[in-house]
C-alpha cells in the first residue's frame, strides 16, 4: 500500500514522512493518519513541500501559543498572505479596495493588546447569552426551512442551504448589516481564506483579490453610514470606540477588525455546524450522544466540546520564530515560519485517550485547543460555542435520520490548510 493510499484509507502512513506532504489534497481530506505519524516520527517537521514547519503534538502546540514573543502571529500570518504574490495584492487592493489593511486582530502583543481588549468587551459571556433567543429563531427558521424540503423527499445541501446562511445571518445582524447578499458574502470568505490557505496561483490570487476589494469597499461604505449616523450594532462600537488608553481605532485598524469579524464570524463556525451535520450523517454514535443530551444544558455544552475536539473547524494556523529556538527537540532558525496543527492536537493521543471516540465524558474535555491558547485564543469563541449549541439541539428537534446522499468518498474539501471546510454536504433526511 502506497502512503497515500494508506492515509486515505485512514490507516497509518506507511513508511517515511519523506513522500507525504500536508501540500497534497488527499493528505488534507483524510489527514489523521498523517498527523499521527507526525506525531510518532517527528513532531516537529519541516514540510518541503509546504515550505513551513509542521507542529503536531499537543504539548508543542501549547509550549507555542503561549509564547507570542518568540512565535509571532503578525509574521507568520504576512508570511501566508497571497501565497507568493504578496506585493500584486497589495497593489490591487491599494488601487480598486480603498486600501490594504493588514489585520489588527493577527498583530503582536503590546500593539494586538490594546484591540483584543476592545473586542473582549463585545463578546462577553452575558452578551452572547442575551442574543441567544434571537440566534435561536435563525436557527430554527433555517432547520424548518431544512425540514419543508424534506417532506418531498429532496436532497438538501448542508452547507449551503443551512450552515452557510445560518452564520451570515447571524453575524451580519451583530454587526448591523442589513441589507446584504448570502452567496456574496460567502465568495468574499472564500478569498479571504484562500489568502492563508497556501493553495492558490497567481490567476486566484487576482480573483480573490477583486472580490476582496468589493468587500472592502462595502465595509467602508457601511463605516461611513456610522460616522454619520451611529447605531446599536457592533460596527457603530469599531467606528466610535476609545479604547482603553484614551486613543481611538485608526482607520485602517477599523477597516481590518470589521472585516475581520464579517468573515471570522460566519467562515470557521459554518465548518462547525458542517461538521456537526456530517457526524450526525456517519456515525450513529454521535447522534445517540445528542439525543442524551439535548435536554441536559450542561451535557449538552460537553457535546459541543467534544465536537469541537474532534473535527475542530481551523486546523492549522501560522507562526513564525522571531529568534532561534528550540521545540520539541528540534532546532529552529530564526524566521522559521510553522504551521500549528490544531487539529492534529486534539487528536493526540498522549493527551486524549482513544481520540478518534465520540465521548462527552472525557475527564479533560475543555483542555481542547480548537480555538487556541493565550492572546491569541478566538475572540469570538462563545458565540461560536452557542450557534453550535442551538444548532444541535434544534437539528435533534425537528431532523431525524440524516444520512449521506451521495458516497462518503464523494465529499471534498476546500483547498486550504487552514481549515477542514465541506464544499457540499448533500443529504437525505426526515421531518420529526
Amino acid at each position: 500500500m502506497s502512503s497515500s493510499e494508506a492515509m486515505a484509507s485512514g490507516c497509518p502512513v506507511a513508511g517515511s514522512l519523506a513522500n507525504a506532504s500536508f501540500a497534497d489534497p488527499q493528505v488534507r481530506a483524510q489527514p489523521n493518519a498523517f498527523y499521527e505519524t507526525l506525531r510518532r516520527e517527528a513532531p516537529v517537521h519541516y514540510d518541503e513541500k509546504l515550505k513551513m514547519w509542521l507542529v503536531s503534538r499537543y504539548e508543542d502546540i501549547v509550549t507555542l501559543l503561549r509564547d507570542p514573543l518568540t512565535y509571532s502571529d503578525k509574521h507568520g500570518y504576512e508570511a501566508m498572505y497571497a501565497s507568493g504574490h504578496f506585493e500584486e495584492f497589495k497593489q490591487i487592493l491599494e488601487r480598486d479596495g480603498g486600501g490594504f489593511f493588514p489585520d489588527a486582530i493577527k498583530d503582536d502583543p503590546p500593539a494586538h493588546t490594546r484591540v483584543r481588549r476592545l473586542l473582549d468587551k463585545a463578546f462577553t459571556a452575558h452578551r452572547v447569552a442575551s442574543i441567544e433567543p434571537r440566534i435561536t429563531a435563525v436557527i430554527v427558521d433555517q432547520v424548518e426551512k431544512l425540514a419543508e424540503k424534506a417532506k418531498n423527499g429532496t436532497v438538501v445541501d448542508g452547507i449551503k442551504d443551512f450552515s452557510v446562511p445560518v452564520t451570515i445571518r447571524i453575524i451580519c445582524e451583530q454587526m448591523g448589516i442589513q441589507q446584504f447578499n448570502a452567496d456574496k458574502i460567502q465568495r468574499w470568505s472564500g478569498a479571504i481564506t484562500a489568502q492563508i490557505s497556501k493553495m492558490q496561483d497567481r490567476e486566484q490570487m487576482i480573483g480573490n483579490a477583486a472580490l476582496i476589494c468589493e468587500l472592502q469597499n462595502f465595509i467602508i461604505s457601511e463605516m461611513k453610514a456610522r460616522e454619520a449616523e451611529p447605531r446599536e450594532d457592533m460596527i457603530s462600537d469599531i467606528v466610535h470606540a476609545t479604547l482603553d488608553d484614551g486613543s481611538k481605532l485608526t482607520f485602517a485598524e477599523a477597516v481590518s477588525l470589521v472585516r475581520a469579524l464579517i468573515i471570522a464570524g460566519n467562515d470557521t463556525t459554518a465548518t462547525a455546524l458542517g461538521n456537526l451535520l456530517f457526524l450526525l450523517a456517519t456515525r450513529p454514535e454521535v447522534g445517540v450522544a445528542l439525543e442524551a443530551s439535548v435536554d441536559d444544558d450542561r451535557a449538552l455544552n460537553r457535546f459541543v466540546e467534544e465536537l469541537l475536539r474532534l473535527e475542530p473547524p481551523v486546523r492549522g494556523l501560522a507562526k513564525m520564530t522571531t529568534c532561534e529556538t528550540e521545540l520539541g527537540g528540534v532546532k529552529l532558525p530564526k524566521h522559521a515560519h510553522m504551521l500549528v496543527l490544531y487539529a492534529s492536537g486534539n487528536d493526540d493521543a498522549d493527551k486524549f485517550a482513544c481520540p478518534r471516540n465520540f465521548d462527552i465524558n472525557r475527564s479533560n474535555l475543555m483542555q481542547h485547543v480548537a480555538f487556541g491558547v493565550g492572546v491569541h485564543r478566538c475572540i469570538g469563541a462563545a458565540l461560536s460555542r452557542m450557534e453550535i449549541k442551538v444548532a444541535a439541539r434544534e437539528i435533534h428537534r425537528r431532523l431525524a435520520d440524516i444520512r449521506l446522499a451521495v458516497p462518503v468518498e464523494q465529499i471534498t474539501y476546500l483547498p486550504t490548510v487552514a481549515t477542514r471546510s465541506i464544499e457540499h454536504l448533500p443529504l437525505q433526511l426526515k421531518a420529526r
